[in-house]
């Protein structure tokens, strides 16, 4: 079995896994990993995680031209503008997930610090998340804008729309955005509860712990 046809079926397993959990539905959300050769594999526009076919995948090579399988994602500016930012970045997965997208319409959020420091992993797996306005679906401004962050940000979550991830594999990036999701509903559940956050002296020290890319 070649690399390519691991993370292919790597693709259509962990779409299908955040499908069945209710993390994806319809035909929302959109993925995509790096190849060796520098190239990318992308979900295809209109497509359900529930039912990827690993053979139907968009496959573009380094230069970022499509060369097989289906049209991509309306998307790809914003998987395009993850990649020429991060170069560390191995996958990049793009969810509309209903309590991170419930959390960037309240008024009190933080667009420089989306999320409230309730839990150490949120801070381990997602650095500072930086929540960035509506734009349009497939919006090229959407691109844009993340290549204005320079690379800054391993999260971003786009208001009224959903959160974006990249890590350095599929499955670290994977499990950020279910990292964001959980603490999302976290801020929804306690929202006027007063919860206890976590303290700044707190967060320095995780941050420094575990080595966090942590942006202001």
């Amino acid at each position: 079995m070649t690399e390519q046809t691991k993370l292919r079926e790597q693709i259509c397993m962990i779409a299908k896994s955040l499908f069945d959990r209710g993390l994806a539905h319809g035909s929302t959300g959109n993925i995509s990993v790096r190849l060796p050769d520098g190239g990318l594999l992308v979900s295809p526009t209109g497509s359900s995680f529930g039912k990827l076919d690993p053979a139907r995948l968009s496959h573009f090579d380094a230069a970022g031209r499509h060369v097989d399988g289906d049209l991509p994602t309306k998307e790809m500016p914003l998987h395009s503008a993850l990649y020429d930012t991060r170069s560390q970045a191995g996958a990049v997965v793009h969810l509309h997930s209903c309590h991170a997208v419930a959390w960037s319409m309240m008024p009190e959020v933080d667009e420089d610090d989306f999320l409230p420091p309730l839990t150490p992993y949120t801070i381990m797996l997602l650095g500072r998340v930086k929540l960035l306005p509506f734009f349009l679906p497939g919006d090229p401004a959407i691109g844009t804008a993340l290549r204005g962050l320079a690379g800054k940000r391993t999260a971003v979550m786009l208001a009224n729309h959903g959160p974006v991830v990249a890590g350095k594999d599929l499955e670290s990036a994977g499990n950020a955005i279910e990292e964001l999701e959980a603490t999302a509903r976290l801020a929804i559940l306690t929202r006027g509860c007063s919860p206890r956050h976590l303290s700044a002296d707190d967060v320095r020290a995780i941050v420094t712990r575990f080595d966090v890319e942590w942006t202001s």
